[in-house]
């Protein structure tokens, strides 16, 4: 089988919109090709597409299995939900670091969103299960979730402050590997950042209102 191979480098966008574009402006010649031509789109372009495919699996299983530990570790489907609720606040972070910075969406950024998860998870896990263990202790719930946010504030800082010092040298980066860092660290730095304003603010009210609910309900039966 003979072929015409055509080689371009990219630089200063993706490859994904590239190709798009590509298909867009060939599409007119692709319908006047005699019968037994057609044409190939491979290199980058084709690995992309081969691990985009891979992480559409890779993703939902890694979040059914992030909710079945919380499920296990908390004991209830209530409080494993609230702390679930923490990925939408790190989603904020990561997609708007990207827009500001220019990144599109590539495997190392959806690498990247993988990662923090579990970052935001694992916040939303020491609060929520400290604010149940104050709860057991006697508190109210209002004294619990404000007791909770005064103790748990500085552990939370210093965690998410350790992992933006240790990635921001990625997020700088020019050299070789560059395209591969600077997504998936920008992704996890603006998601971090997001995740614990919002956990130490939306999440505490978002528990404070769910389990007043519950006591009032208890109360009243």
């Amino acid at each position: 089988m003979r072929r015409v191979v055509v080689e371009c480098s990219i630089r200063e966008r993706d490859v994904g919109s590239f190709v798009a574009e590509v298909q867009r402006s060939i599409r007119p010649i692709e319908k006047t090709l005699p019968a037994g031509y057609f044409i190939e789109y491979g290199g980058q372009f084709e690995n992309q597409q081969r691990a985009m495919k891979r992480l559409g699996v890779v993703v939902p299983v890694s979040i059914t299995l992030i909710f079945l530990m919380l499920f296990s570790g908390l004991g209830t489907i209530r409080s494993a939900l609230m702390v679930f609720a923490n990925l939408p606040f790190a989603l904020v972070g990561g997609i708007l670091t990207m827009y500001l910075l220019g990144i599109n969406l590539s495997v190392s950024a959806v690498i990247g969103f993988i990662a923090l998860f579990g970052a935001a998870v694992g916040n939303g896990v020491v609060l929520v299960a400290f604010f149940n263990q104050l709860r057991q202790d006697g508190l109210t719930t209002a004294e619990a979730v404000r007791k909770g946010c005064e103790l748990r504030f500085r552990p939370l800082l210093m965690t998410a402050l350790a992992m933006l010092l240790g990635l921001a040298p990625m997020l700088f980066a020019s050299g070789s590997g560059s395209e591969i860092q600077r997504p998936l660290a920008a992704v996890v730095l603006g998601g971090l950042v997001s995740s614990l304003f919002l956990t130490l603010v939306v999440l505490p009210a978002i528990y404070h209102i769910v389990e007043s609910r519950r006591e009032r309900a208890e109360l009243k039966a």
